[in-house]
């Protein structure tokens, strides 16, 4: 059973998480001090309930909270070598934990403990960090806030910030909290719901004290050109850009990416003062760890073409990247982690919007919102005094932090095909269902495509949040639609890496049968489908320089000739040869072609469900329920073939393990002799 003071302080986290003006996602911490019986002895003790080292404050459950002897925390001050040693000190949290201990204590443990007051939480709100981050942010805050707040002077997270605050507490009984420079706000109060009110009532004042003491254009005058784009011509330069500045962003490592043009990015780029503003960088420790020191800014009005903005861009990606290596260079000590990648992890194009990139879509996105906390950051600051971020070698002492790197090192081993992004045509159902599923599982972000909108977007609700799959509409005999679902794909996940031509369907008819619709139908699906998505994605895959998969799911009648059945695999035999073609024309990109030869895939199938079931049943003289059976007992393995199989045998082709082979075509029939290739 929760503690009551533990499941106070969690509503109280999760209330202050959910706002966006309170902290940003991941960001903050909040404690409360209450007493629990102690299962050895039998009487009360005090301890420390405080959000745990990576958590979210938002969603924060029970799990995700230390719990520490408030007595045994406070002794560490007698042990306490100094703040040249104060790393030191995090080791030594585990020697408080009370019980299991929960969660991993963060860096901020010590201030939650020291402070003397039952409740306290440490915030990130923009409005707070424009005082923090204000060339006179001190005098700011005494005249904004009277001597309920006071200053703190810059200081990295720590033991000793953690003196720092409890000392200037007791010295200000009548402060309710702190702006801390550089970095945030820290407020406390003797129950929980004073704790909440107080840190409310700073981002408030604060706010308010921006709102009507600020000068009106604190990022400058509008520049000619610069303005947004017109929103289908935004979206267009997007999509077209997307590839290139996501293979930039992977020169070292390949990135996910997210892109936004909400107003406060193109209203900030529009301005005078943006180009000054982005060389500083953003401020909060949990703003550059997540956004690099300083993004990338593309220095041409938002007029310029395509083809400029890609040429300059990779004239300020090798200058950016000259530049980090300074950056690491100048501060790095023996002791430093290894540099961990040159590449911007925010890119702002004029006009347009904002790029970022991580390991993952939500990494990426969380990204993206942490430079729009930056913006919002700047213009506070900029409105009530200029924006003085932390300098770039206590920036350094950050990013670099041993601590921060042993962070780094707990997180879970990256799943084979993560950073990875998959479009899956046909994917609503059936195979293309199943394949979309096993790469999900497998760490990809997937886009699945299909005619049916609605069946698309629940069959990628299915895989998780809009960071893992999202569902589009596409026709994929439709030139225009199939640009369209590739341009989604790239404004959705950065790029695209693994192409799936799975769309398909099927007319079981003899020759006499066959109508001229009836061949092109199941041409204009298959064989067009297949070269236009293959022809849209490799125009992406060419340009990002990150290599690629396409692979077709064609059939074993592809090989093998049967009867009723001319339209149909006269199709699939032209989707068989696209394979031996691209892999041809495509290797020199390190671009893998290859295919997939299923054969009685009948449950869960889309196909087999419309009709074809019946009638190819009828062809062989026997009921459609047990056409299964009969195609199993008719292969070598006498195993019925599932659309798992077959995403099986995708998810094979798209590892590492297979990263040799291209040109290929995989039997997933259970063994059809006749189907054998030679």
């Amino acid at each position: 059973m929760t503690n009551p003071t533990a499941a106070e302080l969690i509503a109280r986290s999760n209330r202050l998480g959910s706002d966006p003006r309170v902290t940003n996602y991941a960001g903050g911490n909040t404690s409360a001090k209450g007493t629990e019986t102690d299962p050895v002895t039998g009487e009360d003790v005090e301890l420390l309930w405080v959000k745990g080292s990576g958590g979210d404050l938002g969603t924060l459950t029970e799990a995700g909270l230390a719990v520490l002897r408030l007595d045994r925390l406070r002794s560490l001050v007698t042990v306490y070598p100094g703040v040249d040693r104060e790393d030191e000190m995090v080791a030594a949290f585990d020697y408080t934990l009370h019980g299991k201990g929960g969660a991993a204590p963060s860096i901020d443990t010590a201030m939650h403990g020291l402070v003397d007051a039952a409740h306290v939480d440490h915030l990130h709100p923009d409005s707070g960090i424009a005082f923090a981050t204000s060339a006179d942010g001190e005098a700011l805050t005494a005249k904004a806030f009277g001597g309920k707040v006071a200053w703190v002077n810059w200081r990295r997270p720590g033991f000793q910030l953690g003196l720092d605050i409890a000392e200037i507490k007791q010295a200000h009984p009548d402060a309710i909290g702190v702006i801390l420079g550089g970095h945030g706000i820290t407020a406390w109060g003797d129950t929980s719901d004073e704790a909440e009110a107080n840190s409310l009532w700073i981002i408030d004042t604060a706010e308010k004290f921006i709102e009507q003491n600020g000068r009106a254009n604190p990022f400058g005058t509008p520049l000619d050109g610069y303005a947004a784009l017109p929103e289908e011509e935004r979206r267009a330069k997007a999509a077209a850009l997307a590839p290139h500045i996501r293979g930039l962003a992977s020169t070292d490592k390949a990135q996910v990416g997210h892109f936004t043009d909400a107003s406060v990015v193109t209203d900030f780029l529009s301005s005078s003062e943006h180009v000054r503003l982005g060389a500083l960088g953003t401020s909060c420790p949990d703003h550059f760890l997540r956004t690099k020191v300083k993004p990338l800014v593309l220095d041409l009005p938002a007029t310029s073409t395509v083809e400029e903005s890609i040429a300059r861009l990779d004239e300020l990606h090798a200058q950016y990247r000259l530049d980090y290596q300074a950056y690491y260079d100048a501060y790095a000590t023996d002791e430093s982690p290894a540099i961990r990648g040159a590449d911007p992890a925010i890119v702002l194009i004029p006009g347009v919007g904002m790029f970022s990139y991580g390991a993952n879509k939500q990494t990426a996105r969380v990204a993206s919102e942490f430079y729009i906390n930056a913006i919002n950051v700047m213009r506070g600051a900029e409105a009530i005094s200029s924006y003085a971020p932390i300098s770039d070698e206590e920036k350094f002492r950050i990013e670099y932090w041993s601590l921060e790197e042993a962070k780094l090192q707990r997180l879970p081993k990256p799943k084979p095909l993560a950073s990875r992004i998959a479009l899956v045509t046909g994917a609503a159902s059936g195979i293309g269902k199943a394949i979309a599923t096993r790469l999900a599982a497998e760490g990809a972000c997937v886009v699945i495509a299909d005619l049916d909108l609605e069946k698309a977007q629940a069959a990628a609700a299915e895989l998780g949040t809009t960071d893992v799959a999202i569902g589009i509409q596409a026709n994929v005999t439709d030139e225009a639609q199939v640009q369209a679902a590739v341009d989604a794909t790239v404004l959705a996940f950065g790029g695209v890496d693994l192409i799936v031509n799975n769309a398909g369907l099927s007319l079981s008819k003899s020759l006499l049968e066959t109508t001229v619709a009836d061949w092109d139908l199941q041409h204009n699906v298959m064989a067009k489908g297949s070269f236009l998505v293959s022809r849209a994605a490799a125009r992406v895959l060419i340009d990002q320089k990150l290599g690629g998969d396409i692979i077709y799911i064609s059939s074993k009648n592809s090989v093998f000739a049967g009867p009723n059945n001319i339209a149909y695999s006269a199709t699939k035999a032209d989707q068989a040869h696209q394979v031996r073609l691209l892999a041809a024309e495509l290797g020199e990109y390190g671009v893998k072609v290859n295919g997939i030869n299923p054969d009685g895939v009948v449950r869960g199938s889309g196909i087999f469900s419309s009709g074809w079931g019946a009638k190819r049943a009828a062809v062989y003289g026997v009921p459609e329920e047990e056409l299964g059976a009969y195609y199993a007992q008719r292969t070598l393995l006498k195993r019925e073939v599932l659309p798992e199989n077959v995403a099986n045998a995708v998810f094979v082709l798209c590892s590492s393990d297979l990263s040799h082979t291209t040109g290929l075509h995989i039997p997933v029939d259970a063994g059809v002799a006749a189907a054998f290739l030679r």
